[in-house]
């Protein structure tokens, strides 16, 4: 046969084999996500029947006492919001959970570094024990935490809600819904977005733009606007998905288009400025010191860039262009100017680091390599190395070289948070495992079952609480 008869069949057949593997790894597995309307009605008739129990069982013999007059709404828009049950407080006296930490998505710096204090790093061969299990609704967001209550975006039928639930027992507090539906093949129904806490306000954004300040205590509406409308930007293909970012007296989000950055006034809700030319990726703003700036750190579609707060000037940028501008990880900030960014899909790791001269500033790559991929998932630094998911497997890398000193331990896309000198890792499937963070070798201490189903949603850890969930259910461990 002559190599061009051969090239000629080889390349239809190869075409065909390559669509049925696609098919059978990508729509047999995922497929099933993509959820019809009835099987969303169903599962929030579920969970409201759950939630009415639980109310029934912890409703009090006297009534609440109804919160102060400065968090009451008194705009008609308060009727979103749905008091589930009393606002009493199940905590112990001095109970460290209501202390506001992790008010942020991956917490209070956002790179994923639990500090607030020592948890338990000797786990039961049987695994830890729930504090409470329970139904959620669906979506890819994480929970943050203030004041003893737990703030989540969920999907419940054919409405995305903020919800606040009691830390220690679980019981749901208030709820503000709209009615929206965001549903693709790959991630499923449901809003991707964490929350923020911030001062007694809730921010939250929906996957299809919906942005909301909301009174923590009560669920009432401050103001609300859409961001996807406001920059006259279509929506990624996997949903909005950046948790907003307070500084100052300002709120950031990434809505896209041909301005990827917004920033809003945070009480009123007005637009302050715009910045950055560019389409949006899938991470959040973040705020940090680089060569001595403080300054918004953004991983936008096609490059990492450092912004001034007050405009959004670009100070410094690096460009980084992935499939389909796919950049979903953190950037980690490593010392005073270096950083460290992350993707997926064969793009690999790099580090940079940051100049000032003057009020300018100069970025040179330190190192590049692709034995770091964050695709769904964030790393974190510990003591001068990079701890993270490659694709789905746990590795460790030396910052300041990119040698990798280990890689070992299968977690699927899962997530990943820093704490006490070790790693707990949500794992794809919802196991929950303790890895000592250590460059000498890979060295899981614990891993047991803590969810049932596929989990891309982020720990959270406040109070020495760990807070998990995907998009069937939710659960609380004591960490202490």
């Amino acid at each position: 046969m002559s190599r061009s008869l051969l090239t000629r069949v080889a390349v239809p057949v190869l075409a065909f084999v390559t669509v049925v593997v696609v098919y059978f790894v990508f729509f047999r597995h995922y497929g099933p996500e993509l959820q019809d309307a009835a099987s969303l009605e169903r599962q929030a008739a579920e969970l409201a029947a759950h939630r009415e129990q639980q109310r029934l069982r912890s409703a009090p013999s006297t009534p609440p006492v109804p919160p102060p007059a400065s968090a009451r709404e008194p705009d008609a828009n308060a009727a979103n919001a749905t008091v589930a049950s009393p606002g009493t407080d199940s905590r112990a006296p001095g109970e460290a959970a209501a202390h506001p930490y992790w008010t942020d998505f991956r917490g209070p710096l956002r790179d994923g570094h639990y500090r607030e204090r020592a948890i338990l790093s000797r786990w039961p061969a049987a695994g830890l024990t729930p504090l409470w299990k329970q139904p959620v609704g669906g979506g890819h967001a994480s929970f943050v935490v203030a004041e003893g209550r737990a703030f989540t975006v969920e999907q419940r039928g054919s409405r995305e809600a903020v919800v606040a639930y009691d830390v220690t027992s679980g019981r749901e507090l208030w709820s503000n819904a709209w009615p929206a539906l965001f549903n693709e093949a790959y991630g499923g129904a449901g809003p991707r977005a964490t929350p923020t806490w911030h001062r007694g306000t809730v921010f939250a954004v929906g996957a299809d733009g919906e942005f909301r300040a909301l009174d923590a205590t009560s669920g009432a509406m401050r103001w609300r606007t859409n961001i996807l409308h406001d920059a006259g930007a279509s929506n990624l293909e996997w949903g909005m998905s950046a948790s907003p970012l307070v500084i100052g007296d300002l709120v950031v989000v990434v809505p896209g288009g041909d301005r990827a950055v917004a920033a809003y006034d945070r009480r009123t809700g007005k637009r302050a400025w715009t910045a950055l030319e560019d389409g949006a990726g899938y991470s959040s703003p973040m705020v940090a010191s680089v060569a001595g700036v403080e300054q918004i750190v953004v991983f936008a579609a096609s490059r990492v860039a450092g912004l001034s707060p007050d405009g959004g000037r670009v100070l410094w940028e690096y460009p980084w262009t992935t499939q389909s501008g796919i950049n979903v990880a953190q950037p980690l900030v490593i010392g005073n100017d270096r950083v460290f960014i992350s993707s997926g899909y064969g793009m690999g790791g790099a580090v940079i680091e940051i100049a000032r001269h003057g009020d300018d500033f100069t970025v040179r790559e330190v190192w590049r390599n692709s034995r770091m991929k964050n695709q769904f998932t964030s790393s974190v630094h510990h003591e001068g190395f990079i701890y993270g998911l490659d694709q789905t497997i746990l590795a460790c890398l030396d910052a300041a070289t990119g040698e990798v000193k280990w890689k070992d331990g299968r977690y699927g896309h899962g997530q990943v948070v820093l704490a006490s000198g070790h790693l707990i890792v949500l794992t794809e499937d919802g196991e929950l495992a303790l890895v000592r963070a250590t460059p000498e070798r890979h060295q899981e201490v614990a891993r047991f079952r803590a969810l049932d189903g596929r989990t891309w949603n982020h720990p959270a850890l406040a109070g020495g609480y760990l807070l998990v969930r995907n998009a069937r259910e939710m659960a609380a461990f004591d960490l202490r």
